[in-house]
């Protein structure tokens, strides 16, 4: 099959498998309470990761399918920051001791759309309730166009060891219709403040898929990005969702490259990525060959979680603010997306959980097994299975998809032990879907598979 035949037979709807099961199939019959009771339940030995959500940007990007709004006034994110101390509060009370804190994750939004002084309280408050190890990776995700001196200072102050730099595209005419306005000299001039702050490693998110996009104009994207040598380099393929994000109707279709302009963009881009010097790490990142990243893809270590792919091997993953997702040996849990019912549920003294989602044996089955085709590009069921007690016989509903896969060359499976293949490694989330028994077509909308 050529990559026209492939594309028109597997780029359909599936999850992008930060999860298993996957945020759709959440629901509110896991309540606070629940909640209260895995936070309590957690192994005393286990390391914790930790998430935090700022939903508030200075100003829309279209192409944005995150939980954020717009705000430029100081009350809204006061009042933000005093509510996610007592979050804070809250989870350490249930939690009842203080447990390691390996990796700590700011996300968005514009985390550093907060005061300074509001971030400096909040790192304060968890390093008050938590043991953060001394080597702990805290990251950041950041806007280059508003990151001001006192935000710098702060966030070399709270010891932060890796910021992600939004870029997505250096096209004037691209950046024109996703209303997002960045230059090469603004972004190199942010990756040299960071730099001289201390704050070395650095990544860059870039987006393949944008309206006006052209495979010429990323390439040159990419180009003028790599000068700044970043660490990593994501490359996402753009989710065009307008019936769950409204503003990306904004973005007019007619605008939107095609499905097979879409597959030669994202080839373009590791080609470039990778004769640049980078390793490619799943299925949408890129490391120099020295980073940790790429070291633990090479040795099997690579995890993938809310945040896509990272070196934290944490069985634990805590989400505070509005819309985070948390990460249970019992299960998942998400928080009220929107901020008013977080803000009245935490203010309440109530663990403001909207939905999640308990696991099965199954599930966990399942989740390693996916997570290994997402990470590593393959998977032996048997071992698996044997290390969940579990018969390898239970997966063998995928058989007939995974057969398929096989005869058209996306993968290479004996029965027991599956690898993806070259040609497979964009379609690795159909090769995961495959195994995903939640996954029911036209159930959940999810974002096309490459």
């Amino acid at each position: 099959m050529d990559s026209i035949d492939l594309l028109t037979k597997y780029d359909r709807l599936v999850p992008r498998y930060t999860s298993y099961p996957s945020a759709p199939h959440f629901s509110a019959a896991i309540a606070p309470a629940d909640y209260a009771g895995w936070l309590r339940a957690l192994p005393p030995d286990a390391p914790l990761s930790l998430y935090l959500h700022v939903p508030f940007c200075a100003s829309l990007c279209v192409f944005c399918a995150c939980h954020t709004t717009v705000v430029n006034q100081h009350a809204p994110l006061k009042a933000y920051a005093e509510t996610l101390l007592l979050e804070i509060d809250l989870v350490a009370r249930a939690v009842g001791r203080r447990q390691k804190v390996q990796h700590i994750h700011w996300g968005g939004g514009t985390p550093t759309s907060l005061l300074p002084t509001a971030m400096r309280d909040i790192m304060g408050r968890i390093r008050g309730f938590f043991d953060v190890a001394e080597d702990a990776e805290i990251a950041v995700e950041i806007d280059p166009r508003t990151l001001s001196d006192a935000s710098l200072d702060a966030l070399a102050e709270m010891g932060t060891t890796r910021a992600s730099l939004g870029v997505q595209d250096f096209d004037p005419a691209v950046q024109q219709a996703i209303h997002r306005h960045q230059d090469l000299a603004l972004t190199a001039r942010c990756a040299e403040r960071l730099r001289a702050a201390g704050i070395e490693s650095l990544n860059l998110d870039l987006i393949y898929g944008l309206p006006h996009q052209t495979v010429a104009g990323l390439r040159t994207t990419i180009e003028q990005a790599l000068t700044t040598r970043p660490d990593r380099v994501a490359v996402f393929g753009y989710a065009h969702v307008p019936w769950m994000k409204k503003h990306q109707a904004l973005i007019p279709e007619a605008a939107l490259p095609g499905r097979e302009a879409r597959y030669a963009q994202r080839d373009a881009a590791e080609e470039a990525i990778v004769a640049a010097g980078y390793t490619p790490v799943g299925l949408d990142h890129f490391a120099l060959p020295n980073d940790e990243l790429a070291r633990a893809a090479a040795g099997h270590r690579l995890k993938r979680n809310f945040q896509g792919y990272t070196t934290d091997s944490a069985p634990i993953l805590i989400g505070l603010g509005a819309s985070s997702i948390g990460s249970l040996p019992a299960g998942y849990v998400q928080n009220h997306a929107a901020v008013p019912a977080w803000r009245d549920a935490v203010r309440a003294g109530t663990l403001p959980i909207a939905r999640g989602i308990a696991l099965t044996e199954d599930d966990r089955l399942r989740r390693d097994v996916i997570g290994q085709i997402m990470c590593d590009f393959g998977v032996d069921l048997a071992a698996t299975a044997e290390r969940f007690g579990a018969n390898p016989a239970s997966l063998m509903d995928a058989a007939p998809a995974l057969q398929e896969m096989a005869r058209d060359g996306l993968i290479t499976w004996d029965g027991f032990s599956l690898a993806v293949t070259p040609t497979g490694r964009p379609f690795v989330r159909n090769v995961a879907a495959a195994f995903d028994t939640w996954l029911r077509p036209g159930a959940a909308r999810h974002s096309a598979a490459v």
